[in-house]
């Protein structure tokens, strides 16, 4: 199919972007790699009046680290992530985890702002977003503001967005260097979207005991989730095979997934317990 007619803006700042957005009333869409936004319209599932392309925003392209974390602008791509070698150290759940978005044409294409600000629940950045209580920042006609991730997703491909404002920057929270981590998904094709993804840290405390234990879902919900049952089994403990086992069992029990073509909720439900457990395991080794 073909997409609708609709006219074309291309900005050079933010509040230019912003102006172009307010100025028609919702029936406006911003564009960035477009790797979801474009089989939209050629699906005619969205049919915007105008197209507002952000890539000379050239300042919403770079991932800054510092000591408060990671700051990445919304037209950062996943090759951008894949090819920064200090993630290694500053952030390697998500260097992680972005090995698992699509395919190669796709991560050299698509960014971080479309991806959080088109909310997939089984997409891998708004899963990080969420364990790792990222805050986002959206500039829109009322100004500057700040949203933590769980506040930001509200419901499937939904966010707390307004029609004239633009997802401008995540940012993670600084990581310790001694922190465990893991990032499990599983698809039935490599590339595909996850039927299931668990991604987790935690940090140990004097007594190797586990403290601020963050387990997050995707593809089990309506958004991406915190399993925070889980996260209150393993808090306060040393980690062990019963351990594992208990904090798998509590996954599975507090989540209730839809079922659709692909999977059944019960089968979702059992690969996000197996998920966790071998993520757990990992991260200890």
């Amino acid at each position: 199919m073909k997409p609708p007619i609709f006219e074309y803006a291309s900005p050079l700042t933010v509040a230019e972007a912003v102006s172009l957005l307010a100025s028609r009333n919702g029936n406006a869409k911003v564009i960035s790699g477009g790797q979801s936004l474009m089989p939209m319209l050629a699906f005619r599932l969205a049919a915007p009046e105008l197209l507002v392309d952000l890539k000379h925003l050239k300042d919403l392209g770079a991932i800054r680290i510092g000591e408060d974390g990671v700051r990445l602008g919304a037209r950062v791509r996943w090759c951008d992530i894949e090819s920064d070698a200090r993630l290694a150290v500053s952030h390697p759940l998500l260097a992680e985890a972005i090995k698992h978005v699509a395919h190669y044409q796709i991560r050299n294409r698509g960014t971080v702002g479309g991806s959080v600000a088109h909310a997939d629940p089984s997409a891998e950045m708004p899963g990080i977003a969420m364990t790792c209580d990222a805050q986002m920042k959206i500039v829109g006609s009322a100004g500057t503001r700040i949203e933590a991730a769980a506040d930001f997703f509200t419901g499937p491909l939904q966010t707390s967005l307004e029609q004239d404002e633009i997802l401008t920057e995540v940012h993670l929270p600084a990581w310790p260097a001694a922190r465990r981590w893991a990032f499990l998904e599983f698809a039935r094709r490599k590339g595909d979207f996850a039927m299931a993804g668990v991604a987790l840290y935690y940090d140990l405390d004097s007594g190797s005991r586990i403290t601020d234990a963050h387990i997050g879902a995707i593809g089990v919900a309506d958004r991406p989730i915190r399993l925070t049952e889980a996260e209150a089994v393993l808090n306060g403990n040393q980690m062990s095979d019963k351990l594992i086992a208990a904090a798998s069992a509590k996954a599975r029990q507090s989540i209730d997934p839809p079922s659709d073509i692909h999977a059944p909720g019960a089968y979702r439900a059992a690969l996000v317990a197996t998920l966790l457990g071998r993520g757990l395991k990992k991260s200890a080794a």
